[in-house]
């Protein structure tokens, strides 16, 4: 009999008959409250009605309409969509079907607009699994291990992970910043770096954010080198962070801007968004695809746009993220067994450490089951599998956010 592959395990042991907004149900009917949102992909909620109701609409008009051989509708409203929210500089558009296939996309179009072979990448980001994309991951060894040789060209500068260095944040910054210059002073010349690839805050690599001085540093020296910054925000775009974008909290734009996830309430999608110059130095027959932009997925995402925008979500995100993690760093602090608690918006991580301030993966493993048998589904990540993560969807209200912190300060009290 066929069966799914045994390296992927599971997070929870619940299997799903069907879900309402943050609510899942098992097949015996027994509710769990969701703040993984399918890894920050439901963010308006499962099968929210207009969601639901742009999807059934479209399938009945077209399924599949191959956007090199004919066009539709749909992606060309979700062009326009797209079009007011992103960054004005940023208008032209490829779409795909992933964030790996999205980040792919863009390694190729950065060596074709700069003619330049290398790339820099910061430790502890996660842009995806398949060759190049692997290649630029540094969130966990598991990803790279036993795939080598992996894609050459690629140099890793440090994250300002002020937590993991021990250090406040101005000293973590100032450290990765110098040591971003001695990489282009040692490894590989500026001359030979076609860009800087970075999540505004690290998401497989345990929810660290990154900061406004070492974003405009990344600028300063992308404008000085002639580099382009590429912004992995495939987890942070689209109001999960409380801005619609991650970068919107610093102030710094990307030349290249990587989104999926959030997109769709659920469907694969993906996009890069470059300048008209930059996209137009891509080579012919660079872009491409069967799936990318299926009409489908476009229509999802055209109505998840909608809701975003029609019930303030990004602000309501603000919000509510506020109250989680105001409540997290409460639990944290009465715990004695989380050393950390960060984030933006509804991207929270608590970091689990032993009393020595070493990684507590043990703990966090625990922390995360005990929830789950509580009724909370959550998630773990970080290098150490020592971060506990909450991303549930932006239409999360007060009365959600403090029963999954109750939720949460009995399961960290069980772990102990």
């Amino acid at each position: 009999m066929a069966h799914l592959s045994p390296l992927l395990k599971q997070a929870t042991p619940v299997l799903v008959d069907h879900a309402d907004g943050l609510n899942v149900y098992d097949e015996q009917g027994r509710r769990y409250l969701d703040f993984t949102a399918g890894v920050g992909v439901t963010s308006t909620g499962h099968c929210h009605p207009r969601v639901v109701a742009a999807i059934n609409e479209q399938a009945t008009k077209l399924i599949h309409g191959q956007y090199l051989t004919v066009m539709h509708r749909p992606l060309l409203t979700l062009c326009e969509r797209l079009g007011n929210v992103l960054p004005p500089e940023l208008q032209s558009l490829f779409f795909t079907n992933s964030g790996s296939e999205a980040m792919e996309a863009s390694l190729r179009l950065v060596r074709h607009a700069t003619g330049r072979p290398n790339i820099i990448t910061f430790h502890g980001g996660f842009h995806g699994r398949t060759v190049g994309a692997a290649s630029m991951t540094t969130s966990s060894a598991r990803f790279r291990s036993g795939y080598s040789p992996l894609m050459g060209g690629v140099h890793i500068a440090p994250f300002p992970y002020a937590y993991r260095y021990g250090w406040d944040e101005p000293t973590a910054t100032k450290f990765a910043l110098r040591e971003l210059d001695y990489l282009l002073a040692t490894a590989t010349a500026p001359q030979d770096t076609a860009a800087l690839v970075l999540e505004p805050m690290l998401g497989e690599g345990g929810f660290v954010p990154a900061n406004r001085i070492f974003l405009e540093g990344l600028r300063e020296r992308a404008e000085q080198h002639g580099m382009l910054i590429v912004m992995d925000e495939v987890h942070t775009g689209f109001g999960r962070t409380g801005q619609f974008w991650g970068h919107d909290h610093f102030g710094v734009q990307p030349d290249i801007l990587v989104a999926a996830k959030g997109l769709t309430s659920g469907f694969p999608l993906s996009f890069i968004a470059a300048s008209d110059e930059v996209m137009g130095k891509a080579w012919p027959g660079s872009q491409g695809g069967t799936y990318g932009g299926n009409a489908v997925a476009c229509a999802a995402a055209v109505a998840t746009l909608d809701v975003i925008k029609d019930e303030n979500l990004v602000d309501n995100a603000a919000v509510m993220g506020r109250r989680l993690i105001d409540g997290a760093r409460t639990v944290a602090r009465d715990s004695g067994i989380i050393g950390d608690v960060r984030g933006l918006g509804l991207m929270i991580g608590s970091e689990f450490t032993d009393p020595d301030g070493e990684p507590d993966p043990a703990r966090a493993q625990r922390a995360q089951q005990e929830a789950v048998e509580r009724g909370l589904l959550l998630q773990i990540c970080g290098a150490w599998r020592n971060v506990v993560r909450m991303i549930p969807a932006l239409t999360v209200d007060a009365s959600q956010i403090d029963e999954a912190l109750t939720i949460w300060t009995e399961a960290v009290r069980s772990a102990k």
